[in-house]
């Protein structure tokens, strides 16, 4: 019996289009699928609550694929390094695969695991199985990487059309003994008390539900989703970030499911790919953004400290229907949809003049699409400090954005209930609501419903203010 190729699994969790197992089927040696569980090598972004609870439900989705294919996934706990070393040892193994990833703690863990594994004797062949272009790929006249979206679009679409997805491999060898494995249950992803129910009432991990939720956005939303995509009472998003994010779906089979389609709503659903690698090419060429601002000028800017506020903030009791319904969604189903995300995000950099990464280690922890590179962008976009930021006098009006985007307030009052009975024109405003008609519909500001923890038009001169100061410092 040959020696078997280990294919380590990362966040690549799907068997049709993984460039790393591919390869590693059509050499016609054994295949050895490998997880390793090993948060700590992930830096200060290991995977929050809700992600974890994801990848719980994915392993166990890949695991039942591959014993469909008469395969297996052996799961270790521990540095990749010493787990990878002790396979190598009980399987005499002389290759490993892996997709890459670009995340600055995982890009130098594995440019050492390499070097380590190849003076050993030991082939390492990386693969791009996450993104439609390599970051390194586009640069600008004078060789430096972008900052600027619409640019750095078009140069990449110049490059090259993004290559055909690969389907699944016919077949594979498995070896003729496994490993020992933990059972995934053993790491302990899930959370003992259930908080994740709402998650999976919206959203199915796995490869297969994958396909489906991409299914399903073609049928129902595609050709219209640059009129639905911001209305968050609707399903006109794709809902594709966690299966992107975890690697059940690649952007290359994305990308050949409309790669034929035509019309505004699939060229605008386009661009949020193109959005997607401009965060993975920020990220990979500035490293340091994921913790300081990109912009130098603003790492020293004098956020606010109130705990109440920010607390107010992450249980959706701000005072502000649309901000509270967004907060809630989130809370209760580990997502939020894009527009009422800038809108939080807004609100929380401007009206409450918290930093950007207060906002981002919340939303790191809560959601289930919890993605550095898309977590950083949109982040430092929201506070006027990254990559093609918003400029710092953009401040959204919670009041305007829910009365534009959830005209009939079917969003809030899903999220916010205790506001269900007032009328529309109030919904988005119950602080300006007179006494008896609060009375009339049951609310009593600051016990039923809180009153605003700051407001609009104080927080918005108030930031303006503040931006304006620091910026001719």
């Amino acid at each position: 019996m040959q020696a078997p190729i280990l294919v380590w699994f990362r966040r690549d969790l799907r068997l049709r289009d993984n460039p790393a197992l591919f390869e590693a089927a059509a050499s016609g040696r054994p295949v050895l699928p490998v997880y390793v569980w090993s948060p700590e090598d992930e830096g200060a972004w290991a995977p929050g609550g809700a992600t974890k609870a994801w990848l719980g439900r994915s392993l166990l989705s890949l695991e039942a694929s591959l014993r469909k294919r008469g395969s297996r996934l052996v799961v270790r706990r521990g540095s990749p390094r010493e787990v990878l070393a002790e396979l190598i040892r009980e399987t005499g193994a002389k290759t490993v695969h892996w997709n890459r990833l670009y995340d600055p703690a995982t890009v130098e863990r594995d440019r050492k695991l390499k070097l380590a594994l190849e003076s050993d004797g030991i082939e390492v062949k990386s693969f791009n199985g996450a993104l439609l272009y390599e970051p390194w790929e586009a640069k600008t006249g004078s060789g430096r990487p972008y900052q600027v979206f619409t640019p750095f679009w078009k140069a990449v679409r110049s490059v090259a059309t993004p290559s055909p997805a690969l389907g699944m491999p016919k077949t594979w060898e498995a070896p003729s003994s496994s490993p020992a494995s933990l059972e995934i249950v053993e790491l302990g992803l899930s959370p003992r008390l259930g908080w994740d129910r709402g998650f999976w009432e919206r959203f199915e991990p796995g490869e297969e539900g994958a396909r489906r939720a991409l299914e399903t956005f073609g049928r129902e939303a595609g050709d219209h989703y640059h009129e639905l995509r911001d209305l968050p009472s609707r399903h006109g998003t794709s809902r594709l970030s966690p299966h992107l994010h975890f690697g059940e779906i690649s952007p290359r089979q994305a990308w050949d499911f409309f790669r034929d389609s035509e019309g505004e709503g699939w060229e605008t659903f386009r661009k949020e790919f193109g959005w997607r690698e401009f965060a993975h090419h920020v990220l990979f060429h500035f490293p340091e953004s994921a913790e300081r601002a990109l912009r130098p000028e603003y790492r020293d800017f004098p956020w606010a400290g109130d705990p109440v506020a920010l607390e107010a903030w992450r249980r959706g009791r701000t005072g502000y229907p649309v901000v509270d319904a967004g907060m809630r969604e989130l809370w209760a189903t580990g997502w939020m949809h894009n527009r009422v995300r800038m809108v939080v995000a807004s609100f929380l950099t401007k009206h409450l003049l918290h930093s950007w990464i207060e906002g981002a280690r919340w939303f790191w922890d809560t959601l289930v699409d919890a993605d550095l590179a898309n977590n950083t962008l949109g982040w430092q976009w929201a506070g006027g400090c990254g990559a093609d930021a918003a400029p710092y006098f953009r401040v959204f009006n919670p009041i305007l954005q829910g009365e534009k985007f959830d005209p009939n307030g079917e969003y809030v009052r899903r999220w916010v209930p205790e506001l269900v009975r007032l009328p529309n024109e109030l919904l988005h405003r119950p602080f300006e609501a007179r006494a008896v008609d609060l009375a009339t519909c049951g609310i009593e500001l600051g016990r039923t419903y809180p009153r605003p923890v700051v407001d609009h038009a104080f927080g918005r001169q108030r930031a303006l203010a503040a931006f304006e100061k620091f910026r001719k410092r």
